[in-house]
């Protein structure tokens, strides 16, 4: 087989993954909308707090041209995750997201290295679509109301939910081939 060849292989075989992410993805999305335990108002403002942060960030020509950030808002809880190549730019991002309205706390998972690959981008997708179908397959756990975000092999868990859906939600996640570590970042209702 020539090298042509298994590059043609691997690159439908990931574009078949994507599909199956894009599905779970959206099917999980729509459904959170209908049973999020926030307020149809806080998805909204969380909305808003998204592209205000992304609004900002972008404002920053170095961060946009040389970072790898994502920015994600759940009851004014933010997390932002992905690469900078240095402690001046990760600062920039942080000093540009605490200037957002509503943010009520801030998650820096910020981390100075090189931005990640295509094909780590592709399995973090299939990772983030294999945890939400293992959390919507699990009994007693409303997965809708927790967001998925997988950056480098790391999964980052956010929501509003109870303990014992924080602790199920984290047992899955760390049971789910290819992820390196968990981070919990709920709101409980307890």
């Amino acid at each position: 087989m020539s090298i042509k060849s298994i590059v043609s292989i691997i690159t439908l075989a990931v574009l078949l993954q994507g599909c199956v992410a894009v599905a779970v993805v959206g099917v999980v999305g729509g459904a959170s909308m209908a049973t999020d335990n926030r307020s149809l108002g806080n998805q909204i403002d969380d909305q808003k707090i998204e592209l205000d942060a992304y609004a900002k960030l972008t404002q920053i020509d170095a961060l946009s041209d040389n970072a790898n950030l994502h920015v994600v808002s759940v009851n004014g809880s933010v997390l932002i995750i992905g690469q900078a190549p240095n402690s001046y730019l990760r600062d920039q991002a942080i000093k540009a997201l605490n200037g957002v309205n509503g943010v009520k706390q801030l998650h820096n998972q910020i981390r100075i290295s090189n931005t990640t690959s295509f094909i780590t981008k592709t399995s973090d997708v299939w990772l983030t679509s294999k945890v939400k179908a293992s959390l919507l397959g699990a009994e007693k756990l409303d997965a809708t109301n927790i967001k998925v975000i997988t950056e480098n092999g790391e999964v980052f868990l956010m929501g509003l939910v109870t303990k014992a859906q924080a602790t199920m939600a984290v047992d899955i996640a760390r049971n789910a081939g290819g992820v390196n570590r968990v981070f919990k970042i709920f709101e409980y209702l307890d």
